[in-house]
């Protein structure tokens, strides 16, 4: 399944392949005369680019619906969406765990796995994990690696356009390296790679607390926080890919690291020792004074990282997510620092995906991959000019 162009007569019919196919996206069979009515085209073009369609794969004729009432004569032919034409892949891979979702064209989930990975390991060690648990999922669906028709990836880190990590510190041998490149070993289709918090974002405007706003900032809050912006409903990158690294303030005279911040000892805590970090949370709300100064030292520290994207930004909502989403009280000083330093202060609200965003992001980096393909989408969410 490739593009509706090279063989087709004329961009029109281009065009009216495209109209069909999302009238038909739906999910609900429709007969000639209700595409005829959707898409305001005539019924013999109607015709004409449906069997086109059927040609290539992507519709098929339903049977009549239950229930239906059978009338004289030959009824109504009736047409479908193939969501099962194809599959998509959304892949999260992070410090401790390496994640996939599986879906048909039409983005809902049919699969989904992870593995628990050490931070410690490397690259290749990463990698393979991340290929074992793509295999294990598309063996429990039972749906052929052939069919998979885009990859979408979402990784800690500064992501050029042709999927190499310029600069990815939270992972061991992570800067430089070819990601892009080494995941299309695995696949006979393209891979898409993003920065993790891009990923969350997308996500989150697809299936969780932004639906209804495009001017949205995700925070993909911890030791070394990052965030994602879409502007006017568009992910912003920024010229290179490092729009959003607020956990890079702290380089520009901010003072301590936030792992120096939240730690009780005078010795930081390691950015990826996540337990460590929960037990300085546990302590603080068993009233412990000195987890409760560093606690609110850390979010202090991520309040102001937040305000200083947000009055660059203006955005319409804060979505907080990444693991600081599950610790109590950060909503409130977040909203009240936005309210002291912002001259329009956004809304703030928690991540309804929670761990599922980053792969839920990187599905839908597949999905509008596969839409520019096949409806001729022009300025999808994720697609880099």
């Amino acid at each position: 399944m490739g593009r509706l162009t090279g063989g087709d007569p004329s961009l029109l019919r281009r065009i009216n392949s495209a109209v069909v196919l999302h009238a038909l996206r739906g999910g609900d069979a429709r007969t000639l005369t209700d595409l005829t009515r959707l898409t305001g085209l005539s019924r013999p073009t109607v015709e004409g680019v449906t069997e086109g369609l059927i040609e290539a794969g992507l519709v098929i004729e339903a049977g009549p619906e239950e229930g239906e009432v059978r009338r004289q004569g030959r009824p109504a032919r009736r047409f479908r969406f193939r969501a099962e034409a194809g599959h998509l892949l959304g892949i999260e891979i992070g410090p401790h765990r390496v994640a996939a979702l599986l879906s048909g064209l039409d983005g809902r989930i049919i699969g989904a796995g992870t593995r628990e990975v050490s931070e410690t390991a490397s690259a290749d060690e990463r990698l393979e994990r991340v290929r074992a648990v793509v295999a294990d999922v598309l063996r429990r669906t039972g749906v052929a690696r052939g069919t998979l028709r885009a990859v979408g990836v979402g990784t800690p880190g500064i992501v050029e356009a042709d999927g190499r990590v310029r600069l990815g510190t939270a992972l061991p041998g992570w800067t430089g390296l070819a990601l892009g490149e080494r995941l299309s070993r695995s696949f006979r289709c393209p891979v898409l790679v993003e920065n993790d918090a891009n990923a969350a974002a997308v996500a989150e405007h697809w299936k969780g607390a932004a639906i209804d706003s495009d001017d949205v900032v995700f925070v993909l809050a911890g030791l070394s926080p990052g965030a994602g912006a879409l502007i006017g409903g568009r992910l912003h990158r920024g010229f290179g890919g490092a729009a959003g690294e607020i956990g890079a303030l702290h380089l520009l005279g901010r003072g301590a690291t936030p792992e120096t911040l939240l730690s009780t000892t005078g010795e930081p805590l390691h950015p990826l020792d996540e337990h460590a970090v929960a037990e300085v949370f546990a302590r603080a709300r068993r009233g412990d004074a000195g987890a409760l100064a560093a606690v609110d030292r850390f979010t202090q520290r991520l309040v102001h990282d937040v305000g200083a994207l947000v009055l660059a930004l203006d955005p319409e909502l804060v979505v907080v997510g990444g693991w600081a989403a599950g610790l109590d009280g950060v909503l409130p000083p977040l909203r009240e620092e936005l309210a002291r330093f912002c001259l329009r202060p956004p809304r703030v609200a928690l991540s309804l995906l929670g761990e599922a965003a980053v792969a839920t992001g990187a599905l839908r980096l597949a999905l509008d991959h596969v839409e520019e393909q096949l409806f001729a989408v022009e300025g999808t969410v994720t697609a880099r000019r």
